[in-house]
């Protein structure tokens, strides 16, 4: 007969809105081994498996760390609770935990206390305590937080739970799933849930043997970073990431890059200082399209998509949400892993906004080969291909849009607009083939703005820090390209100035949009065509203080080791030539 050898679950803690899957190893009658889920409509040797899924609820109630979400809460900040700041977001493990957190932490009741000031509250009297401390004190914590304080944070309140299948040792299960996978609720926060595989007989439906069930730790909520805020650079009125707060005007619309981080590079040995959770893809996916969506851009480019997470997840996904989707993989010439893992860059655009026109796809391993066979001596090919050739490519997108904008001496006339996206090589000591790369990208967007006349936008994860060559070549090159991010140094108060002190002041740059424990720095840029377009918004900067450099990716809130950015644009009318 069929028996389970072995369960195991991929994340050591479950999250809500993550799905969870078991992996189950089956011997069958011969002792062959297998790992095929055997199913009721698809029997092995007149047996199949069933599944059931409990929550295991204690009488008592415990709340988790907002920092370290597998660890028991055993403090509160008073502070939050008045401020009516998310109950979640208080809680924490230990006196050093909240201490350590503080300059993040600290933060919070800033926005609050500033929330309220806009909206007329009275309480400021709340705040006066905190914003003063340089570090936590005994004030702004509960030390003795009990099992009916901290029943808050789970969410329950009085939701009605299925019935009751079994009760001992003061814990009660309830059936939750029936399914092999399961997807954790509001309800399962701070519970264990429990996973049970058993060999039926398909003829009289019947359990054959005894049943196979493995623990998970406590459900925690899934992380969320704080939402940030979409800034005009010409006022100091902040935009919102809503319906009301996307620009929508004729004219006008929003890119996003964003280097994802793909899920053969999301490993423990490169990311040792990460819960392991946190790297897990099931809930990076879930966080990143959360993101993505909320952006409400018009055009997105991302880095890093796997080619099996482009087709099974983002490509339908996004679809859902109005867009249409491009791909462009790496090429294999370097890589020697599994071929449907290979990371490349995706661009996606809503089609209500845009119209595909064409698609170019730069392979800079094919341009590597044009090059030596031209000029380099025979004698000397090998070497320079084998320092050229890096796997490395760019997606070119030329889109009309669905608007006019044009002047008056042009009516009717289409507005094109072209989206370059790519991912420059990542070795530090290949200065010079960071730099080809960028020479080669360039070479051919200047034979598409000579041939059409179009405003041109250049995204990705250029692994240059501004000031270097590939960065001066992006800026100072014959295209008149400019960074996009560049507009917060022309803004001189508001918002616009807090930007300002986000950025280095020597290349007018952001000082970050990528964060490890061993690196902070910037190398992700959109660049435009300053010709043919205006900066209209931009997505607000983080500051080192936002990020918990010890946790994770730079935080288990964070989905990705990069940070999105976001500009709105809006293009200038033409006129014939």
């Amino acid at each position: 007969m069929l028996s389970v050898l072995r369960l195991h679950l991929p994340s050591d803690i479950p999250i809500v809105g993550c799905e969870l899957t078991p992996y189950v190893l089956l011997k069958r009658p011969d002792t062959s081994i297998i790992t095929e889920d055997v199913n009721e409509s698809n029997p092995l040797h007149g047996q199949f498996l069933r599944h059931r899924w409990y929550r295991v609820q204690s009488d008592k109630k415990v709340a988790v760390c907002s920092v370290h979400p597998s660890e028991q809460a055993t403090l509160q900040c008073i502070g939050c609770v008045k401020a009516k700041i998310p109950v979640a977001k208080s809680y924490h493990c230990s006196s050093k935990c909240f201490s350590d957190a503080w300059q993040h932490h600290r933060l919070l009741h800033e926005r609050a206390a500033s929330a309220a000031n806009e909206n007329g509250n009275e309480e400021e009297e709340i705040f006066a305590r905190f914003n003063g401390q340089g570090n936590a004190g005994t004030s702004v914590v509960n030390t003795s937080l009990s099992a009916s304080q901290s029943s808050s944070s789970l969410g329950n309140g009085t939701t009605l739970y299925p019935a009751a299948i079994q009760r001992s040792g003061g814990e009660t299960l309830f059936e939750v799933g029936l399914a092999k996978t399961y997807t954790p609720t509001a309800d399962d926060i701070g519970h264990v849930l429990k996973f049970e595989c058993v060999v039926v007989d398909a003829e009289t439906n019947s359990t054959v043997g005894l049943s196979s069930t493995i623990l998970t730790s406590r459900v925690i909520p899934a992380p969320s970073p704080s939402p940030r805020r979409l800034i005009p650079v010409s006022g100091d009125v902040p935009g919102h990431l809503d319906m009301d707060g996307r620009i929508s005007s004729v004219g006008t619309f929003t890119v996003l890059s964003y280097n994802i981080l793909s899920e053969v590079y999301a490993t423990s040995e490169l990311y040792s200082y990460c819960p392991p959770w946190a790297l897990s893809w099931p809930y990076r996916r879930q966080n990143l399209l959360r993101e993505i969506v909320g952006y409400r851009a018009d055009i997105v480019c991302l880095q890093e998509v796997q080619s099996d997470h482009f087709e099974e997840f983002f490509a339908p996904e996004l679809d859902k949400h109005g867009y249409q989707a491009l791909f462009k993989r790496k090429t294999v010439e370097v890589y020697t892993g599994d071929i449907n893992t290979i990371d490349g860059c995706a661009t996606f655009f809503r089609r209500d906004k845009f119209s595909h026109v064409k698609k170019y796809e730069v392979e800079f391993n094919k341009a590597a080969q044009s090059l030596t066979d031209a000029v380099v001596p025979s004698a000397q090919k090998k070497t320079a291909l084998n320092r050229l050739v890096k796997d490395n490519v760019a997606l070119i997108v030329v889109l009309e849009a669905k608007f006019s904008n044009q002047g008056v001496d042009n009516p009717g006339k289409r507005q094109l607009v072209c989206v370059a996206n790519t991912h420059v090589n990542m070795h530090q000591d290949l200065k010079d083939v960071k730099l080809w790369q960028v020479h080669t990208l360039l070479k051919g967007l200047e034979k598409i703005a000579v041939s059409a006349d179009i405003p041109m936008l250049v995204c990705g994860d250029f692994n240059s820090v501004p000031g270097s060559a590939p960065h001066a070549l992006l800026a100072m090159g014959k295209l008149p390209l400019v960074s996009a991010y560049s507009s917060f140094a022309r803004v001189a108060t508001g918002l616009g100035l807090e930007q300002r002190r986000r950025m280095d002041p020597a290349t007018n740059e952001p000082l970050f949009t990528n964060c490890t424990r061993d690196f902070i720095g910037t190398h992700d840029y959109i660049f435009y065509s300053a010709d043919s377009l205006t900066v209209e918004s931009l997505l607000e900067l983080l500051d080192e203080d936002s990020l918990r450099k010890d946790t994770a990716l730079p935080s288990p809130e964070w989905s990705s080791d990069h940070i999105a950015l976001l500009a709105g644009f809006r293009c200038k009318p033409r006129t014939r030539r």
